[in-house]
Order: structure tokens, then C-alpha cells, then sequence
């Protein structure tokens, strides 16, 4: 009898909180291919660690780095070598190495997920000492896997010109095409007036998503809210900037939603907001998966000008698209909604074409034969094919 096909991926996150993964695995899963998921989560409190096929381990991290990357290297180094599969996949640069090296001692195939362009992350724009160790590694590794994931064409073509490789496949952070089952009513939640448009930012809380900026802005448009969805190290900053400028009946803070909730909160809203700062390379060519996510829900966007956001916006003509260098843009553009309302239903048509091509299911069907070729092959030759 032959053996399930299988994949084993690597993630230093909390792959049960991850879209990208958790849409991978599932499809793969539906095309009978075995899938083990290690993944790793340090932020969420009272957590306890969930172990089977798609397992997070609990992390601790403290103010010494080094000791939590050598816990978190020694617990993958033994899930992966305890683990056989056809094709390992490091959804990021810090499994990299560890999967590497597990795929190459079964001599299987590897793949990496360049989710980022990790060298250029806006975080470790002031840590170069990090940076040059993340490029060297990077570097190092990119040109000896069999295959290179990106989330965007101009990140493969980045990547490729970088560092001078061919085996790109895109694979874009769209979210599963489905309706809203129980829609939350944030108007009736949050006591938001019929009259007042509802903003919604949804995913990590980091410098340089626009929240600042978007909270500062609706100071000065009061049937405005805005609706903020995640957690992340800026999330406290921001809740006492919204108390500094007397909001706090005018920005919500909700927290994290599961995936499988998050489009009945979403489809609430007004307007989805994407508004990046061009502060580092990766953010330049960002292309989240949140923008997608508004789509899929039916709500127009808002995003920043930056090339792969602006091009969607501008392809499906789903929304606006501003320059959010300039620092009236916002507030412009707000005040123009404002006096234009009814503007936004001509969205309406627009994003329902949109969410039937921009959604998982057309994309992993577009990509399956490339990613599962090395299984496909397996199967054939073992087949005397």
C-alpha cells in the first residue's frame, strides 16, 4: 500500500491564529495529503501548549533573547526529527535553517515561505547587526531550497533579482471566499449612531500600519469611529494615545478574533483600512492579507499608495487609494466621504466581481500542480508511470 503524501511546516507563530497556514493545510488536507503543522506561541496569556497535527508550543519569552531562540531551536529540532514527510516547508527565515537541514538529512524537498522580505523588516531598521545576520543567512540558504514562496510578484521579483535565483511561486495571502454567518452588529455593540461610519482596522498592532495617524485624524470628524481588531506591542500605546485626545467612545479596541469569526465583525464596517508607511523595503512591497479580507467581506478600502495595495485598488476599483507621505492626505479624503456618503454603494458591484477572483480558493487551485509537482512525481515514478 503507498503511503499518505505529507508536508510538514515550521512556523516560529501561532499557526492557529494564521491565515496563510491555515488555508494551506486545510486545502492540502482536502487533497489527501497528511499535514503537520509546528508552530510556536509566547504572546498570548495563560496559553498552554496544544500538541498534534497542527501543534503550538508554548514559548516564554524573556529579556534574553538568546535564551528563547535556543529553547524554541531545541524543541523544532526535535518535532522535525521526529517528523517524516515528502516536503518540509519554513513558512519563515528563523525555521530556515533548522528545516533545512531535517528535509536534507531525509533528502526531501524544501520550500521557504518568504511571508517577508525578512532582511528589510521595519522593525530591525535600527538593528543592522541583525539585519546583516538575517541577509547573511538568508542568503546562505534561498539558493538550496527547491522551492521559494512569495506573497507578491514584485517580492518574487525582488527576491530574484536580489539574489539572483528562478524558483519563485507566488502564492498571495487571499482569505477563503464565504459569506458572513452571524454578523455582529457593531452599531449596536460599540452604541455607534446609524448617521457615523464605522473604520475598521484589522490585524497585528505594529509602528507604521496607520493607526496612529487614522486615530489622530478622527478627532476631527465626529461620525466617525473606527473599530480596531488585533493585539500587538503598539496596542497600548495606541489605547492611551485614544484616551490623551478624549476618543475613547470613538475607538474600539476588540482584541483578536478567530479567523473563522472574523468576517462576520468585518462585514460590519464602512471602510477597511490598509494605510502602510513606506518606513522600510518590506513594507514598500506590502500586500496584506487584510486588504483581501475587506474584499472578501464587501466593504471598500482605504489604502496607501505603495505599489502591490495601490495596483488592486486601481485594477477592481474597490476603494480609495491615497499618498499617506503627506499628512493631509487622510484627513482630506475623510472629509470628502464624509460629504459624499452615497459614494461608497458605487463600490458595491465592484467588490462583489472582486471577491470571486480574489479569494484562496482560485489561488490555490492556480498554484496546486507546482507546489505538489515533487509528490506528483513520487506517485507517478512509483507507479512505473
Amino acid at each position: 500500500m503507498t503511503a499518505t503524501p505529507s508536508i510538514c511546516i515550521a512556523y516560529l507563530g501561532n499557526a492557529l491564529n494564521d491565515t496563510r497556514i491555515n488555508n494551506l493545510a486545510n486545502s492540502l488536507e482536502q487533497d489527501g495529503i497528511a499535514v503537520k503543522v509546528i508552530s510556536f506561541d509566547w504572546t498570548t496569556q495563560g496559553f498552554k501548549s496544544i500538541i498534534g497535527n497542527r501543534t503550538v508550543h508554548k514559548l516564554t519569552k524573556t529579556k534574553f533573547s538568546l535564551k528563547y531562540y535556543l529553547k524554541f531551536a531545541r524543541i523544532l529540532i526535535k518535532d522535525l526529527y521526529r517528523t517524516k514527510a515528502d516536503i518540509y516547508i519554513a513558512e519563515d527565515i528563523y525555521t530556515l535553517p533548522f528545516v533545512y537541514y531535517a528535509a536534507k538529512f531525509r533528502r526531501k524537498c524544501i520550500y521557504y515561505n518568504s511571508r517577508e522580505l525578512y532582511p528589510f523588516l521595519a522593525g530591525l531598521r535600527n538593528k543592522k547587526y541583525v539585519q546583516l545576520a538575517i541577509k547573511l543567512i538568508e542568503r546562505y540558504f534561498i539558493k538550496k531550497v527547491n522551492l521559494v514562496l512569495a506573497t507578491g510578484k514584485m517580492d518574487a521579483q525582488f527576491l530574484e533579482q536580489y539574489y539572483k535565483i528562478t524558483n519563485t511561486l507566488v502564492i498571495r495571502n487571499l482569505p477563503i471566499l464565504k459569506d458572513a454567518g452571524e454578523k455582529i452588529n457593531l452599531r449596536e455593540k460599540f452604541g455607534i449612531d446609524k448617521s457615523s461610519l464605522i473604520l475598521l482596522y484589522q490585524g497585528v498592532i505594529l509602528e507604521g500600519r496607520g493607526l496612529k495617524e487614522t486615530i489622530t485624524a478622527i478627532k476631527d470628524f465626529e461620525k466617525i469611529h473606527l473599530v480596531v481588531i488585533g493585539d500587538g506591542v503598539k496596542k497600548q500605546e495606541y489605547e492611551k494615545l485614544t484616551s490623551e485626545l478624549s476618543l475613547q467612545t470613538r475607538v474600539h479596541f476588540i482584541g483578536t478574533v478567530s479567523q473563522e469569526e472574523l468576517i462576520n465583525y468585518t462585514s460590519s464596517a464602512d471602510l477597511g483600512l490598509a494605510l502602510i508607511k513606506n518606513i522600510s523595503l518590506s513594507y514598500y512591497y506590502a500586500l496584506p492579507n487584510k486588504l483581501f479580507e475587506y474584499i472578501v467581506a464587501g466593504i471598500p478600502v482605504i489604502v496607501s499608495d505603495l505599489p502591490q495595495m495601490n495596483d488592486i485598488v486601481l485594477t477592481y476599483r474597490v476603494g480609495y487609494s491615497i499618498n499617506f507621505e503627506n499628512e493631509c492626505a487622510l484627513k482630506e479624503l475623510l472629509a470628502h466621504i464624509c460629504e459624499n456618503e452615497e459614494e461608497l454603494k458605487s463600490f458595491t458591484s465592484n467588490l462583489d466581481k472582486a471577491r470571486r477572483s480574489l479569494n484562496w480558493q482560485i489561488e490555490y487551485s492556480g498554484v496546486k500542480s507546482l507546489l505538489l509537482k515533487p509528490i506528483t512525481n513520487s506517485l507517478n515514478n512509483g507507479n512505473g508511470k
